[in-house]
């Protein structure tokens, strides 16, 4: 355990204890059994998708399936950054994560989950030119185009998280090492810090603030512009699967926002659904995504029986 003390700065924190969130003790073995089944199950999940998108030649030359494939990968790591540590907050070991840990953990976290707003955002522009820019849409959204986006959104994700890595860490911490939380994040850690948090705050609302409200607003652009072209399709049956089509990506981003929004849009302290909340779009999300797209895209489970039927490469 690091060396605290709340009257000297001259004593830094060399680690932290995450306290994880408040539950019976009696669920102790059940939560740890819980949380063990829904990471090995995430990742196999999205392991699934990532290589029956890069298997099957039809998806994979799609700029639809290699979006997939990329959130596939990107929930494979979140998962890994969150869960395992989760874990051991329902064993007896000692809850202790080194400093270093702890800013390795904000800053994968934050990079992996502003990478995702970009990508879900580059979804939502895919779909817009699928369907309201048919004829236009192998020319503007093409496979070197979408590495490039891809590309981008991993770069500004990156510099997401050193951000706000750099503005969490460069306080001097030299009180109290108990994080109030299940994971080393900016709220959680900033309340520990020896000096001013004003400027980090404000920072970090902001900073977030543009990335989430802004991909959201961008995705909700898109969609009233798909919904505003699905209707004019005279078919029901067109309008069914280009419904069906967007479907999906409507509910990943629907479960991925709205608890994100809540935690870090929102004025007061933190408040006791906060920990319930980020368990949901760092824990459960990861694992509905390969669910709501094998489950209700016809073309994956399409190309999973090609596969498993030993054509994936036909």
């Amino acid at each position: 355990m690091g060396k605290t003390k709340n009257t000297s700065l001259d004593t830094v924190v060399r680690d932290f204890i995450l306290l994880g969130f408040s539950h019976p003790p009696n669920l102790t073995s059940l939560l740890f059994l819980v949380f063990f089944i829904i990471y090995i199950l995430t990742q196999l999940g999205n392991l699934l998708i990532l290589l029956t998108v890069w298997a099957d030649p039809k998806l994979r030359a799609r700029p639809m399936y290699i979006l997939l494939g990329v959130l596939s990968f990107l929930d494979m790591w979140l998962s890994s950054v969150i869960v395992p540590r989760l874990i051991l907050d329902f064993t007896p070991s000692i809850k202790a994560i080194p400093f270093g840990g702890c800013v390795a953990q904000l800053y994968f976290f934050h990079f992996l989950g502003s990478t995702q707003c970009f990508l879900y955002t580059l979804m939502a522009y895919d779909r817009y030119l699928a369907i309201c820019q048919p004829l236009r849409y192998p020319v503007l959204m093409n496979g070197r185009l979408c590495t490039v986006l891809v590309a981008g959104a991993w770069v500004a994700g990156s510099m997401h998280g050193s951000i706000q890595a750099t503005l969490t860490f460069r306080l001097p911490y030299c009180g109290p090492n108990q994080v109030d939380y299940f994971i080393c994040d900016i709220r959680a850690v900033l309340r520990l810090a020896c000096a001013d948090t004003t400027v980090n705050e404000l920072v970090t609302f902001v900073d977030i603030g543009v990335v989430a409200a802004g991909c959201f607003m961008l995705i909700l652009l898109s969609y009233a512009n798909i919904v505003h072209a699905i209707l004019k399709i005279r078919t029901a049956d067109g309008r069914r699967r280009a419904f069906s089509t967007c479907g999906s990506h409507l509910i990943v981003v629907t479960v991925y926002y709205v608890p994100c929004i809540f935690i870090y849009l929102r004025a007061g302290s933190k408040g006791p659904l906060d920990g319930a909340a980020a368990v949901f779009y760092t824990v459960v999300t990861p694992l509905l995504n390969p669910l709501i797209y094998t489950l209700r895209n016809q073309e994956v489970k399409s190309a999973l029986k090609r596969i498993t039927a030993g054509r994936g490469t036909e």
